[in-house]
């Protein structure tokens, strides 16, 4: 048992399935007290009744992280339950698929709702405590983060405004010892390209990609819970997207032709 872990109070955004839900399983055996908070209030009860069997005690708030009442009571209902919060996990997000020419300008807006304010709030209403604390704050982010994805302009925007406010929040914090990182997964198995936003603003049912060939949710929630364990402040996950990252340094136009020719791959790709 790591005693950097046991008993920590662990605030978990988005946690009722994907990457969310794996990282409360993680966290749950070191036995860490978790408030696992999503729309979808069966799925959370699915969550919490695993984490419970897993040896940890487990509290479900739904919560919509694009509401400004919502997180700050989320933040409220952690700290009346558990009288503190440690660990702040802001993974909530939904993605979007079409072109800004054919996508109306209210699908960026809730992308951008969801993805950026959602973490502005959390961490907003959550920082007093993680600042007394000496906590720690991750966020979920993506390789669109650090690069354009041509067709998901609302969701790499909502990506880079986060990383932006993440390491400038890190630097504010400097010297008061708050951990402040980030993640970029590659694509990830899980429900949110199936939920993703087409250009009117409904879901798209149908992933363009082979999940049974991305890299599993676990994965990434092992790296979340090691982050917060040595408190790093990123981690590029994917070979290909340190090879993208790198690249896009010295060969940026290269790397534009490439993420075409990716995205255009895609089943019912708006680029072919």
């Amino acid at each position: 048992m790591n005693s950097t872990l046991h008993h920590k109070i662990i605030v978990i955004t988005g946690a009722s399935s994907g990457i969310g839900e794996a990282t409360a399983y993680a966290f749950a055996k070191y036995k860490c007290k978790l408030i696992l908070a999503a729309r979808n209030i069966v799925l959370l009860e699915k969550v919490k009744h695993k984490c419970q069997q897993l040896g940890s005690m487990a509290t479900i708030v739904q919560c919509d992280v694009s509401n400004e009442m919502d997180c700050m009571q989320l933040m409220q209902n952690a700290e009346m339950t558990y009288g503190k919060i440690d660990v702040l996990i802001n993974n909530a997000g939904i993605s979007m698929r079409a072109t800004l020419e054919d996508c109306e300008l209210a699908v960026l807006k809730q992308v951008m709702d969801v993805n950026f304010w959602g973490t502005v709030y959390c961490t907003k209403f959550a920082l007093p405590q993680l600042l007394h604390q000496k906590g720690s704050i991750i966020a979920v982010s993506s390789v669109s983060g650090l690069l354009g994805l041509p067709a998901r302009t609302g969701y790499s925007a909502s990506k880079h405004a986060v990383d932006g406010f993440m390491q400038s929040l890190r630097i504010e914090n400097l010297k008061r010892n708050l951990h402040v990182g980030v993640v970029y997964p590659g694509y990830t198995a899980s429900n949110i390209r199936n939920a993703a936003l087409n250009k009117i603003g409904k879901p798209q049912a149908e992933s363009p990609l082979d999940e049974s060939k991305l890299m599993p949710a676990y994965e990434v929630a092992n790296t979340i819970v090691e982050m917060v364990k040595k408190r790093k402040r990123q981690k590029i996950l994917t070979f290909q997207g340190h090879l993208v990252n790198f690249i896009n340094t010295f060969f940026p136009r290269w790397v534009d032709s490439l993420v075409y020719n990716f995205v255009s791959k895609e089943k019912d790709s708006p680029f072919t």
